[in-house]
C-alpha cells in the first residue's frame, strides 16, 4: 500500500521526564519515529519537555514544543500547527493517556486529526483491564481468575473470594505504578488504594497470584492488512512475580518447548488481530513450568522498553518499522535498513544470545527496600550478545559498571543456610546468592524449588561455578585459559582465581592466539549475505568483521547504563559528537552496552560495538580497528574512569588528557589548582585516614561536607553537622572512601556554568542559577537559565575563574563548573572535566549548539564564536525542575542534600521566569488554580508533633497546591505526607516567592508564539 497522501504534517507525543519505569528506551523509539517520517517527506512537529533528550534536538523535528504534557497543552499545539496526523504510540503510557484523552475530548475530531496507528478503540481495549479481560474470555485466552473494582468495598469482597497473595494492577500505568503483590489484608488494602490513585480511570485489576509461572514475552509487529510476524521472544529469567523491568531477561527464549514457542506466537497474534493493533505491540504471557496451560498477563499496544531491547537484540528497528506501518506502509513493502536485503516482513533469526540485566540504584541508596514485585524499582539496563548462555551473563554483568562490593553486596559474610532463607525472596542480590549457593554445594534441584527458576538458568550458572573451580585448583594451561575465555572470564578475573599476575595471563593469550573475534548482527543468523555496521565479540568461531577503512578512526565511548546522576544527557553529547565527527572527516565507531539510547542506534555511528565497557573489552575494539584516537568527554564518569589506562596503552585521546582530568577529578590536586590560580575556595582539606580526617574536622567550622573523588550524582557526599557526626560517620567508611576532602559548608546560593575552551580562549554562554539552597545536589535543584538576577560584577568575576582554569589546565572542550556565591564572594565548589547533564538545557534554551562548538575544538580548531551566530540578546527563559520516582521507591528519604535523588528533569520556558515557573506547577501539579498556596514555616509545622502525625495528614490534604518547609530539620515524615497527598513539597523561599508571584500576578500562557528565540524551540 502506499504512504497516506492525505497527511502532510503529524505530530508526535513524547513521553517526558525520565521516571522509574519510562525512561531512556522513549527517547530512542521518538528519535527512530522522527527520521521515519522525515524520510517519507513528512513535515514533523514534536512535542516533549525532556531536555536531556536526543529527540529533542531541532535536528530531529522540523518544530519542536518544550511544552507540559497536558491536554490543554496539546490542544492549543494542534490548533496552531494543525496536524492532520498523530503518532502517540512512541512516548510510553504518557503519550498513549494523552492521545486517549484528546480523544475523550473531541479534540481529534474538531481539528480532523487523524491517530495514526493503533486506534483509541484498540488502546482502550489494551490498557483498560475490563474491556482486556472480557476480549480475552471472547477469544478463549485464558486470564487469572480476577476482578475488576473501582473501590476498596469492591476489592475486598473479591479477596473473601480468593485466598492471599493477590495481584493488583491498576489501568493505563506504567512500571507496576501503585500495584503489587499482596500477601496480607493490610498490603491488599494498602495496594488497591494506591493503584485507584495511580490510575487515570481509577480503576484496578485484582487477581488470583500467579507467582511461580514462567513469564514470556512476544514483540510482535501487525500491519493494517492483517499481515503479523514475531520480531522477538524473550523470557525472564525470574517467575511471575518480578516486574519484567526488574527480571534479567533473555533472548530468544531458551526453555520452552518448540510446541510452547508456537502455541503461544499463535496466541499473540491472535490477540494483536483481535485488538487491531496496527504496528509494534508487546503481549505477556504466564506458563505453568509442569503443563501447557498458560494465561495472558497484559498487552501493551505501543512500543515499549521491551521494544527496545527487542530492537537491539535482533537489529530489526521495531520504532521505524511501526511509524511506517502507521502512514500505510505494509510489512513487506518496508526494507530492513540493517541488512538492506530482507523486508522488515522477514522474521528475525538470532545465531546467538542476548541477556538484558536490570540496573538498579540500590549502590546509591543502601536503605531502600531492595525487594523485587510487580512495581518496577530499575533505573536502566544493560544488554549483551554473546554465543553461549554463560558468556552473554558474565558481559552483563561486566556491563553494569558496579563494584564486587555493589554486586555481592556483603554476602561473603553470610552462611549458606542464610543465603538460604535469602534466596527465597527475588531482590537485586538473588542471581549473586544463587552463585554463592551453588559454590558452597547447593544442588540444581534445590535452589529450583526455592526459586522457581528454571533449572536451565541454574545449570548455566553452575557451569560458571565450576569453571571458577577449575581454574583455582588447576594449573593454568593454553586450553584451560581458551575454556574461561569462552565463557567470557575477564583476564583480571582469572589472575585472582590463579593467583597470576594480570599482566601474565594476557601475555599467555597473545602467545597462543586467544582473542576475541568479532560477529555480526544481521537480524538473519547468516542465512542471507548481509554487511552491517552492528557488532559483538566473542571467543567462539571466526572472524566475521574487517576494520573499517581510513585514517582518521574515533573510538566513542557511552556512558553504560541509565542510572541517577549519569542519564540519557551523556547520549545526548555523544549522539551530537557524533555528527560532528563525520564532517571533521573521522571515521567514528561507538562502543556502548545500554538498549535504550539512541547512540546505540547501528544507524548513529559508521559502527556500532555492543560491548561491556571496560579496559579488557575497549582495548580489544580498539586493536582490532586499529584506532589511536578515543573521545571520553561524552560518556559521563564511566568514560572518564577509563582514561588513564588509554594513555598508558599509548592511546590519545581527542581534546584532554589523563593528567588534565585527573587534576580536576582528584579532590588533592584539585585544591592544588585553585590554589595556583588563586581563586577563591571553601575551607577545607584532603585526608588520607580517618585518623585525618577527624583531626582536620575539628579545626574546622560545622557543618561539614564530606567529598570523595571520582564520583558522579553526589554519590559518596556527606554533610555532617557536629564532631561527634563526624566520628560515627568515619568510623563506619570504608578504606576504599579515602582519600576524602573534608570542607565547611556555607550557606549561599549555587550556580553553574558549561563552557567551552579552546586552551586558552573561553566561551560561557550563560550562568545558570539554583533556586534551592546551597548543599542541594544540582541535578535535584529547580534552576534557572540564563540567570536574571546575578550582577554583572558577578558574572564577570565566575567568567574570570574559568578562564584561569582552562588556561592553567590548557583544556580544550567542554567544561561544567559550579560556584558557591556568599554576599559577594564567589567560591568554586567543582569542575567536571566532561559535558554534563546542563550541557543539554543550555543548547536548547539558547539555540547554541555547544556539543558541535566543544568537537570542533577538540579537533584542534581555535575559539571562534562568529561561526555558531550565538543569541546576541536572549527573549526567554528556561526553568529545568527535577523529577522523582518516589512511586517507585517511596522509602527513600526525601529530604535533598549532596547525594542526587531525582531520575529525570523536566524544562519549561517563558518569556519571564514566573511564566515558566507557572508551567512547571501545571505540570506538577495539574494547573495552580487548583488549590491555595500555603506558607508553612518551620515553627508553624512543628505544631504538629509526631504524635499528631495523623492531624497533619489530613490538614495538609485541603485543597493546597504546595507546602513550604524553610528548614531541612522540619520532621521528613510530614514532607512524605505531603508528597503521598500529592502536594508540591518547595525547600526554598525563593521557589516559594517566584510561584506565589506568578499565582498573584495570575500569569497565564500567553497566546502561542512560534519563536525562533529559544533554539527554534517553540512554546505555548
Amino acid at each position: 500500500m502506499p504512504k497516506d497522501s492525505s497527511i502532510q504534517k503529524v505530530l508526535i507525543i513524547g513521553s517526558g521526564p525520565i521516571i522509574i519505569g519510562q525512561a531512556a528506551e522513549f527517547d530512542y523509539s521518538g528519535t527512530q519515529g522522527c527520521l521515519a517520517l522525515k524520510e517519507e517527506g513528512y513535515e514533523v512537529v514534536l512535542v516533549n519537555h525532556n531536555p536531556a533528550t536526543i529527540m529533542t534536538d531541532t535536528a530531529y523535528a522540523d518544530t519542536v514544543y518544550c511544552e507540559p504534557l497536558t491536554v490543554k497543552t496539546l490542544m492549543a499545539i494542534i490548533e496552531k500547527e494543525r496536524p492532520q496526523g498523530l503518532v502517540a504510540s512512541l512516548g510510553g503510557q504518557t503519550a498513549l493517556n494523552l492521545a486517549v484523552g484528546l480523544h475523550e475530548k473531541g479534540v481529534l475530531e474538531k481539528y480532523g486529526v487523524k491517530l495514526l496507528g493503533t486506534s483509541v478503540d484498540s488502546i482502550q481495549k489494551g490498557e483498560d483491564r475490563e474491556k482486556f479481560r472480557s476480549l480475552m474470555e471472547e477469544l478463549g485466552h485464558p486470564t487469572a481468575e480476577s476482578s475488576i473494582v473501582h473501590d476498596l468495598e469492591e476489592a475486598l469482597i473479591f479477596s473473601e473470594e480468593i485466598a492471599l497473595p493477590i495481584i493488583v494492577r491498576p489501568a493505563y500505568t506504567l512500571g507496576g505504578r501503585g500495584g503489587g503483590i499482596a500477601s496480607t489484608k493490610e498490603e491488599y488494602k494498602k495496594f488497591v488504594l494506591s493503584g485507584l490513585k495511580a490510575s487515570p480511570i481509577h480503576q484496578v485489576l485484582v487477581e488470583k497470584s500467579i507467582a511461580g509461572f514462567k513469564e514470556i514475552e512476544y514483540e510482535v509487529m501487525r500491519d493494517s492488512k492483517g499481515n503479523c510476524i514475531s520480531v522477538c521472544n524473550m523470557e525472564n529469567f525470574d517467575p511471575v512475580g518480578v516486574h519484567t523491568g526488574d527480571s534479567i531477561v533473555v533472548a530468544p527464549s531458551q526453555t520452552l518447548t518448540d510446541r510452547e514457542f508456537h502455541m503461544l506466537r499463535t496466541a499473540a497474534f491472535d490477540m494483536v488481530s483481535a485488538l487491531e493493533v496496527v504496528g509494534g505491540c508487546n503481549i505477556q504471557f504466564a506458563l505453568d513450568p509442569n503443563s501447557n496451560q498458560y494465561y495472558v498477563i497484559e498487552v501493551n499496544p505501543r512500543v515499549s522498553r521491551s521494544s527496545a531491547l527487542a530492537s537491539k537484540a535482533t537489529g530489526y528497528p521495531i520504532a521505524k518499522v511501526a511509524v511506517k506501518i502507521a502512514v500505510g506502509y505494509t510489512l513487506d513493502e518496508i526494507i530492513n535498513p540493517l541488512t538492506r536485503t530482507t523486508y522488515a516482513s522477514f522474521e528475525p533469526a538470532l545465531d546467538y544470545v542476548v541477556v538484558k540485566f536490570p540496573r538498579w540504584p540500590f549502590d546509591k541508596f543502601p536503605e531502600a527496600n531492595r525487594v523485587l514485585g510487580t512495581k518496577m524499582k530499575a533505573t536502566g539496563e544493560v544488554m549483551a550478545i554473546e554465543r553461549s548462555l554463560e558468556a552473554a551473563f558474565q558481559k552483563a554483568l561486566q556491563s553494569l559498571d558496579l563494584s564486587l562490593e555493589s554486586l555481592y553486596g556483603g554476602m561473603s559474610d553470610l552462611t549458606l543456610e542464610e543465603l538460604e532463607k535469602k534466596v527465597v525472596t527475588p531482590t537485586d542480590s538473588r542471581f549473586f546468592e544463587l552463585m554463592e549457593l551453588l559454590r558452597g554445594g547447593r544442588s540444581i534441584d534445590a535452589l529450583h524449588e526455592m526459586t522457581g527458576i528454571d533449572k536451565l538458568f541454574l545449570s548455566v550458572m553452575s557451569n560458571l561455578v565450576y569453571m571458577e573451580h577449575k581454574l583455582s585448583t588447576s594449573s593454568l594451561s593454553a586450553e584451560l585459559l581458551k575454556e574461561a575465555k569462552e565463557l567470557r572470564f575477564e583476564d583480571s578475573t582469572i589472575a585472582g582465581l590463579t593467583g597470576m599476575a594480570e599482566a601474565s595471563i594476557v601475555e599467555l593469550r597473545m602467545e597462543e592466539g586467544i582473542v576475541p573475534v568479532f560477529k555480526m548482527v544481521d537480524t538473519c543468523a547468516g542465512e542471507f549475505e548481509a554487511i552491517t555496521n552492528y557488532a559483538y565479540s566473542t571467543y567462539y568461531g571466526t572472524n566475521e568483521i574487517e576494520s573499517l577503512p581510513g585514517e582518521k578512526k574515533v573510538l566513542i565511548i557511552g556512558a553504560g547504563p541509565i542510572r541517577i546522576g549519569q542519564g540519557v544527557e551523556f547520549d545526548y553529547s555523544a549522539v551530537k559528537a557524533i555528527k560532528r565527527l563525520k564532517e571533521h572527516g573521522y571515521t567514528t565507531i561507538m562502543v556502548n552496552n545500554n538498549p535504550e539510547t539512541v547512540s546505540t542506534d547501528y544507524e548513529t555511528a559508521d559502527r556500532l560495538y555492543f560491548e561491556p565497557i571496560t579496559k579488557e573489552a575497549v582495548l580489544a575494539i580498539i586493536k582490532h580497528e586499529r584506532i589511536d584516537t578515543v573521545l571520553v568527554q561524552f560518556g559521563g564518569q564511566t568514560a572518564l574512569n577509563l582514561a588513564d589506562m588509554l594513555e598508558g596503552e599509548g592511546i590519545t585521546l581527542l581534546g584532554t588528557s589523563s593528567d588534565i582530568i585527573d587534576r580536576v577529578e582528584d579532590r588533592e590536586r584539585f585544591y592544588q589548582l585553585l590554589d595556583g590560580c588563586a581563586i577563591p575556595r571553601v575551607k577545607g582539606d584532603i585526608c588520607h585516614s580517618k585518623e585525618e580526617a577527624i583531626h582536620v574536622a575539628g579545626n574546622l567550622t560545622f557543618p561539614l561536607l564530606c567529598r570523595p573523588s571520582y564520583v558522579i550524582g553526589g554519590k559518596g557526599m556527606v554533610k555532617v553537622k557536629s564532631l561527634e557526626e563526624m566520628q560515627r560517620f568515619i568510623q563506619t567508611a570504608d578504606e576504599e572512601y579515602f582519600p576524602v576532602l573534608v570542607d565547611e559548608f556555607k550557606e549561599g546560593r549555587e550556580v553553574e556554568i558549561d563552557l567551552v575552551g579552546d586552551g586558552e580562549g573561553v566561551y560561557v554562554p550563560g550562568v545558570m542559577e539554583h533556586i534551592e539552597r546551597a548543599g542541594v545536589h544540582s541535578g535535584d535543584s529547580m534552576s534557572i537559565f540564563p540567570s536574571e538576577s546575578l550582577s554583572g560584577e558577578i558574572k564577570e568575576t565566575i567568567e574570570e575563574y574559568a578562564r584561569k582554569i582552562v588556561s592553567a589546565l590548557q583544556y580544550k572542550g567542554i567544561m561544567n563548573i559550579q560556584f558557591l556565591l556568599q554576599d559577594r564572594n564567589v567560591y568554586v565548589l567543582e569542575v567536571n572535566p566532561r559535558a554534563s547533564r546542563t550541557v543539554p538545557i543550555v543548547s536548547k534554551v539558547l539555540g547554541f549548539p555547544l556539543i558541535d562548538m566543544a568537537t570542533d575544538l577538540m579537533c584542534g580548531e581555535s575559539l571562534t564564536i562568529d561561526a555558531f551566530d550565538p543569541p546576541s540578546s536572549i527573549k526567554g527563559v528556561g526553568v529545568k525542575y527535577p523529577v522523582f520516582s518516589s512511586h517507585a521507591l517511596p522509602e527513600i528519604d526525601q529530604i535533598l542534600g549532596a547525594n542526587m535523588k531525582s531520575t529525570g528533569e523536566g524544562l519549561c520556558l517563558g518569556e519571564t521566569v514566573e511564566e515558566a515557573l507557572y508551567k512547571v506547577f501545571e505540570e506538577l501539579h495539574g494547573g495552580v488554580e487548583a488549590g491555595g498556596t500555603i506558607y508553612v514555616d518551620c515553627v508553624q509545622a512543628k505544631q504538629y508533633q509526631t504524635a499528631e502525625e495523623a492531624s497533619f495528614s489530613e490538614w495538609i490534604k485541603t485543597d493546597h497546591a504546595c507546602v513550604y518547609f524553610n528548614d531541612e530539620e522540619t520532621d521528613a515524615k510530614k514532607r512524605i505526607a505531603a508528597l503521598e497527598a500529592g502536594v508540591t513539597v518547595i525547600t526554598e523561599a525563593e521557589t516559594l516567592h517566584a510561584f506565589m508571584r506568578s499565582k498573584n500576578a495570575h500569569v497565564q500562557p500567553k497566546p502561542l508564539v512560534h519563536s525562533k528565540s529559544i533554539q527554534g524551540v517553540s512554546r505555548v
